[in-house]
């Protein structure tokens, strides 16, 4: 299979210790699946492989002499790529969890090819909510967004600032459809209205005509509700009608630093966005952000939410293997929701039943020009939504693993 790629992370010494029996063949190997050439190769790509070797690195055998592999894989965002990547992974070479996956159907197809199975999915990159919902697995452990998160938590603040009257920009596939949908009911529950929305094909160029209804409908708010390279060229062309200076306000639901480092400050300026990750929020954000900048292939660039999360889970089930001396789904994932605490990177998290991972979010404003004083410093804080209100509450989610 050509588009796999194998690297070899880390190998903790085995002096101290052989590892358990249970860690199959004396060694755990972590699969980063993600999009490696595609619109996510920036908020994921290799950055996400390198987040998972920091991991694997900082976790450094666990005191336990663990060895650990990553290995990586591009899922090119189709979902029948994907899962036959995934099964290859199960069946022959060994992987014992997969991270990342960003692209919904991807994310859900390997959710329920893996279901039961000895690996455990950590979805730190797969936004549909339906993986903590309807779909929610015993293997799988969702990690900084969702489309609940997204949708519900972006549309009250924007509400709370005024923006009543909504049209969204989505692109046509689950990711959009279900921020849109979310966002819809919390607007249309608090007493907005949404004016309208288009649909785009994933990988749109020209969002002239779509830009052109969203203005025309005089709505306070025009909502993306897509992503990478899709809002970068939703954005950019918005500064060309010039629609944020005409009065309307622009929100990115799904964008990351990345995203605004590609776009430039200039075009970005004044857009709203909601992220669980930003590298300059403190010290231990900083501290991971210059690290990741200086490893190979970075070139000073600083990490998304989706790579921080890719170090966050890794490390989170990396320690659940080492605390349970086991690399099975079956015993790795229970450990991983005993955790409540301080995560260095998302600030007070808890693992719930249903697998969700909560944490702070936080609506950003993309600085002025004039504002910015040295690389990446894009954000200001608008407003922050405490973990126990930024999630769909554990009741409602119709997952069948809540007791």
């Amino acid at each position: 299979m050509k588009h796999l790629k194998w690297t070899l992370a880390l190998a903790a010494s085995l002096i101290g210790g052989a590892a358990s029996a249970e860690i199959s063949d004396n060694v755990v190997r972590v699969g980063v699946l993600n999009d490696i050439s595609g619109i996510f190769q920036d908020t994921n790509g290799m950055g996400s492989v390198e987040a998972a070797r920091m991991a694997a690195e900082d976790f450094n055998g666990g005191g336990k002499g663990i060895k650990v592999e990553i290995v990586y894989a591009d899922h090119q965002n189709k979902a029948d790529v994907g899962s036959a990547i995934a099964r290859k992974w199960l069946d022959v070479e060994g992987v014992d969890a997969i991270v990342d996956v960003p692209n919904s159907a991807v994310g859900l197809s390997i959710n329920t090819l893996l279901r039961g199975s000895r690996m455990t999915f950590l979805a730190s990159s797969t936004a549909s909510s339906d993986l903590t919902g309807k779909a929610c697995s015993p293997n799988t452990i969702q990690w900084v967004n969702d489309t609940w998160a997204t949708g519900n938590a972006t549309a009250a603040a924007m509400m709370s600032r005024g923006g009543k009257d909504w049209y969204f920009l989505t692109v046509d596939f689950a990711l959009g459809k279900g921020i849109e949908a979310e966002a819809q009911k919390y607007i249309e529950g608090h007493g907005g209205k949404v004016l309208g929305s288009s649909k785009h094909p994933l990988g749109t160029s020209d969002f002239a005509s779509y830009l052109l209804q969203a203005q025309g409908s005089k709505a306070q708010v025009i909502g993306l509700a897509n992503a990478g390279g899709d809002t970068i060229n939703a954005v950019k062309q918005a500064a060309e009608f010039g629609i944020q200076q005409g009065g309307q306000r622009l929100v990115a639901f799904l964008l990351f630093i990345n995203d605004v480092h590609g776009m430039g400050i200039k075009v970005a300026q004044g857009l709203q966005l909601m992220e669980a990750f930003y590298w300059d929020m403190n010290d231990d954000t900083r501290a991971f952000a210059k690290r990741f900048a200086a490893r190979p292939g970075m070139n000073g660039k600083m990490p998304s939410g989706n790579q921080a999360g890719v170090y966050a889970s890794t490390l989170a089930y990396l320690n659940a293997v080492a605390a349970t001396g086991s690399d099975n789904a079956r015993d790795a994932v229970p450990e991983m929701k005993k955790f409540k605490g301080k995560d260095k990177l998302f600030g007070d998290t808890t693992i719930r039943q249903d697998g969700r991972v909560v944490h702070p979010m936080y609506l950003f404003e993309v600085k002025k020009l004039e504002e910015s004083k040295y690389p990446y410093d894009y954000y200001k804080l608008v407003s922050t939504i405490p973990a126990d209100q930024a999630f769909r509450p554990l009741a409602e989610g119709g997952c069948e693993l809540v007791k």
